[in-house]
């Protein structure tokens, strides 16, 4: 089975291809730059480069978010349409998911997070068993002082995961001291081949059902919704 992942749900720019249990080609930037312009050309590159056509490809796994408004609508409008044109399967991960899943320690909490801006964070908790990575809280959006206390409350050792850990290291550090344990730099972005292991064996997703997981309002749609609320109040 030949699987592409994609994932531009945040800052890198993730492609990769496996085969089974191999991997094929993998592909990742970590800039700031457009993800819209770069995706197509870094899948077309990737396939010619392993001498692959798009009509070998059996199934597409997508980074759904939550991350990037923008970021995550390429990724998952690319993967549903390669997906609707070739006739095969698309399954859609959590991004947060695909960053836990650079832990290969046992039996110690891990947690993934993106920063949300505003002291806000997306962030999950999840945990590896043996080798399966089971999700303990569910993927949300939240403020990180909330959310550090909700885990000192755990008592357990916290593993951190993430792009933005130097901007909120001194805070985590701050408030659970010694609970917080930090995965090395190497292992700290999300990775296409992970990803693509992760939605291998799981079944598809409707094409056209299959959704972004934004976690919050994007701000246009949050200022209309608070805007209906004071006319509907007003009348």
């Amino acid at each position: 089975m030949n699987i592409l992942a994609i994932d531009t749900s945040n800052q890198v720019l993730g492609v990769a291809l496996i085969q089974e249990q191999k991997v094929i080609a993998e592909y990742v930037t970590n800039t700031e730059k457009n993800h819209s312009v770069r995706l197509m050309p870094a899948i077309t590159r990737l396939m010619e480069d392993v001498h692959m056509s798009p009509e070998q490809l059996d199934k597409i796994v997508v980074a759904k978010g939550p991350g990037s408004y923008t970021g995550v609508r390429i990724g998952l409008t690319t993967a549903k349409t390669m997906a609707w044109s070739l006739n095969i399967p698309v399954v859609g991960v959590s991004s947060l998911e695909v960053l836990a899943a650079q832990a290969d320690q046992h039996d110690i909490l891990v947690c993934p997070f993106f920063d949300a801006r505003r002291g806000l964070v997306f962030t999950g908790l999840y945990e590896r068993n043996e080798r399966v990575l089971q999700r303990i809280k569910k993927d949300q959006n939240i403020l990180l002082t909330e959310w550090l206390h909700m885990l000192k409350e755990t008592g357990k050792p916290i593993l951190f995961i993430s792009p933005d850990v130097e901007k909120h290291a001194g805070q985590i550090i701050e408030q659970l001291g010694t609970q917080a344990q930090f995965i090395s730099p190497s292992k700290s972005l999300p990775s296409p081949v992970q990803l693509a292991f992760l939605g291998r064996d799981r079944a598809a997703d409707d094409v056209h059902q299959l959704q972004p997981s934004y976690l919050r309002l994007v701000e246009a749609e949050a200022k209309w919704l608070a805007k209906q609320k004071d006319l509907n109040k007003d009348g």
